[in-house]
């Protein structure tokens, strides 16, 4: 299996990237305002490191939310880019997939900081998902905790781990990159300040 895979949800970048049992990633911790700049970069280099060209791909993946609006806007489209450009389908993953595929097993709460005390959050029982994403106030995703969940969140597991895991696990899943839509779990600050205006 053949594949590039792009993160650019969080504050984080990551590209990962599979050429039959080789694999290779690149994770920069401190990228929420430099996605645009750095990621077709980065793309190279794994691509480079592998061997490969996008047409070499059976598919691309990319994190499709939640997270940071315009971070899930930029990899979507890049992504978008490279289906057209090789003629190859694309594999939709969530942020909180890439959480819970960082573990093996359990009652997890996934969560991503939505910023003003609140988070999105998803839950999961052995990686299978049974609380669909959502967007919470901190004492929403608590009550789901004192019902069994573990909270996890990017900072407690590998999310890089997690990503190649979740693609492994749900490559059959790929679809037409015309499919691909990002999840919004709320509106966005731009559009909720507008709305004030009103």
């Amino acid at each position: 299996m053949n594949f590039l895979g792009v993160d650019t949800s969080a504050e984080y970048l990551t590209v990962i990237a599979q050429k039959g049992e080789k694999r290779t990633a690149r994770f920069i911790t401190d990228c929420s305002r430099a996605h645009s700049v750095r990621l077709m970069d980065e793309i190279d280099g794994a691509l480079r490191e592998l061997g490969m060209k996008p047409a070499d791909c059976d598919f691309f993946a990319v994190v499709v939310g939640a997270g940071s609006f315009t971070g899930i806007r930029i990899g979507i489209s890049c992504v978008k880019g490279l289906c057209l450009a090789a003629g190859k389908p694309a594999l939709a993953i969530t942020s909180f997939d890439t959480l819970a595929y960082a573990e093996k097993d359990g009652k997890l709460l996934c969560t991503v900081n939505a910023g003003h005390g609140c988070v999105y959050a998803a839950g999961y029982e052995n990686r299978e998902l049974t609380v669909p994403p959502r967007f919470c106030t901190e004492e929403e995703a608590e009550a789901l905790i004192s019902a069994g969940y573990r909270r996890i969140d990017a900072y407690a597991v590998d999310p890089v781990k997690g990503f190649f895991e979740a693609v492994a696990n749900k490559c059959a899943n790929v679809s037409s990159s015309e499919e691909l839509t990002a999840l919004y779990l709320r509106k966005s600050s731009a559009e909720e300040n507008a709305n004030k205006g009103n």
